[in-house]
């Protein structure tokens, strides 16, 4: 088990391509990270450098007390399991959890009692004698995770391994890594360009964009305060609404105008803005802020907004509808005993004291 640390690591591929720029990041002993973003976002480089698949162009980075910028991928002490399982295809289950260990020539009792040992946490004990042909999608990869489990490694790393699984079956096994990491107790660091695994499953989420780490924190930190408006657009489902909105008004009164629909402004808020010399400003508000007005929960601070239903979704639980206010189209996510329905107008109410406010030009956080 150990602690890792990126300190100001690059990856160049070319003078124009940066896929990680000047990456700090400290991950510690025991935690679950997960690295999240959109495709190209540097959250795989990232992992593959840290794993030696890939050359440091500059920085370091360190497992543990020992900086592993030129030690071999096999001498780093750690296990990575892949989105593809890379199963031999001619081998047991057994054979294949056991084959790593056999090349470090571990002697037939140590190996049994490891494969054995890790094929009973993830519950595959019965398929050891099996080919990977004969197994599903879900047994495959824990089968690659307990390939991984055998070697006791001080890190384990992920690189999107429940892409390939159906839905339901992502939903379950990622509680099985959950609930993994908590009985070993080793580092796990995940990669992943799904937002719902992340909440889920992470102790901290680090959130990149184009190679650049944007915001690391809790879930609910990353949540609640997102550092700016990529971070609150990413993190969430359905995602943030974001207006463009003029800021009106005296320090006294002030609202957020969005050109088809006003918000007031918070006294706090309007403190903070007042000192400031801008105009405009990207509100946002996530969708389960919205309330259909008829539904409201009780004791929010609520500001009342007309808009057309263009799309019903009903999610059992809840509602989602997607909504047109002049120029603005947004999601609201609401009670399930909403009556509105597609073509009509619908009464809304926003909690104002939920609302996120952005520059417009840096797109960092105000409030």
């Amino acid at each position: 088990m150990a602690a890792v640390r990126y300190d100001h690591v690059t990856k160049q591929f070319s003078e124009t391509v940066k896929a990680v720029n000047d990456l700090t990041l400290d991950i510690k002993d025991k935690e679950f990270l997960v690295l999240v973003g959109p495709s190209g976002c540097g959250k795989t480089t990232a992992l593959r450098l840290l794993a030696g698949l890939e050359d440091i162009t500059s920085g370091t980075i360190s497992i543990g007390d020992r900086v592993v910028n030129d030690v071999a991928p096999k001498d780093r002490d750690i296990a990575m399991v892949f989105q593809s399982y890379a199963l031999y295809p001619h081998m047991s289950v057994y054979d294949n959890m056991a084959f790593g260990l056999k090349l470090r020539k571990m002697s037939k009792t140590d190996i049994d009692k490891r494969v054995k040992e890790a094929a009973g946490i993830l519950g595959i004990a019965h398929l050891l004698d099996r080919k990977p042909k004969q197994l599903s999608g879900g047994q495959r990869q824990r089968v690659a995770v307990g390939r991984a489990i055998v070697r006791e490694p001080k890190v384990f790393l992920f690189d999107e391994p429940l892409s390939n699984l159906d839905a339901k079956l992502r939903v379950e096994t990622r509680a099985g890594i959950s609930k993994l990491h908590q009985r070993l107790g080793t580092t796990f660091i995940y990669v992943t360009h799904d937002q719902v695994e992340a909440l889920t499953m992470a102790t901290r989420i680090a959130v990149m964009k184009d190679g650049i780490l944007q915001q690391i924190g809790t879930p609910g930190e990353l949540y609640d305060s997102p550092t700016n408006q990529f971070v609150a657009g990413f993190i969430g489902s359905p995602s943030m609404n974001f207006f463009d909105a003029t800021l009106k008004g005296s320090n006294g009164k002030m609202v957020f105008d969005t050109g088809t629909f006003q918000l007031p402004v918070p006294q706090d808020t309007a403190d903070v803005l007042a000192k400031r010399n801008d105009e405009k400003y990207v509100v946002g508000i996530r969708p389960e802020d919205i309330h259909d007005a008829a539904y409201e929960a009780p004791g929010i601070d609520s500001s009342k907004v007309e808009a057309k239903v263009d799309v019903v979704e009903p999610m059992g639980a809840e509602i989602y509808l997607n909504l047109i206010s002049g120029n603005n189209t947004f999601v609201a996510r609401v009670d399930p005993r909403s009556t509105a329905r597609a073509g009509n107008d619908v009464g809304l109410s926003f909690d104002v004291n939920k609302v996120h406010i952005f520059d417009k030009k840096t797109e960092a956080a105000i409030r």
